[in-house]
């Protein structure tokens, strides 16, 4: 995925962020991209469906608690 692609997709970000820094989702070409919103010109972390998929529900489950 070129530089283009990655700027101009549909990033977005929890309205819990307000306007501080947060993390930032695209869904582009069946992938999903995670990027930090103060640094959008570094290339993002790019993830098949099935990886985040994986990771919400995780996040769902709790296994991120760090309890």
């Amino acid at each position: 995925m070129d530089t283009t692609e990655q700027n101009s997709s549909p990033w977005r970000r929890s309205s819990y962020c307000g306007t501080n820094a947060c993390v930032e989702v695209a869904a582009v070409s069946g992938q999903i991209m995670v990027r930090d919103s103060k640094n959008p010109d570094v290339p993002p972390f790019v993830f098949s469906n099935e990886e985040w998929a994986a990771f919400v529900l995780g996040v769902q489950a709790g296994e991120f608690s760090g309890n």
